[in-house]
């Protein structure tokens, strides 16, 4: 499954380049800007196994880093200060990593 198959191209291309400068990544204007956050919780799921590359049923921090490259292979990836917040925001439990429910949850935030 790819996100463009969930997400319209245009959207992705659009919320990619809003975020293009280092440190200019917010997480919540990207996933409305993509029209995640229209997306019902099924397509959300299936948004987050993208994401979650090693199929670990998790996103971890090596991976949130390439979280634009996921949608858009020429993005910029993150840099260590946006990939900490953005970690921090969605990790409800504390473990270091983002569960498919923590997702969801951040989406709907």
């Amino acid at each position: 499954m790819s996100i463009t198959s969930i997400l319209s191209a245009a959207a992705i291309d659009g919320a990619v380049k809003d975020c293009q400068a280092p440190d200019s990544f917010c997480y919540k204007k990207f996933f409305q800007m993509c029209g995640l956050t229209k997306k019902s919780a099924q397509e959300v799921k299936d948004v987050f196994s993208v994401l979650d590359n090693d199929g670990s049923g998790y996103i971890e921090e090596e991976e949130l880093k390439f979280f634009l490259q996921r949608f858009s292979s020429g993005a910029r990836v993150l840099t260590d200060k946006e990939t900490k917040a953005f970690l921090s925001a969605a990790d409800g439990d504390n473990d270091g990593k983002i569960g498919a429910q923590e997702f969801q949850t951040l989406v709907s935030s």
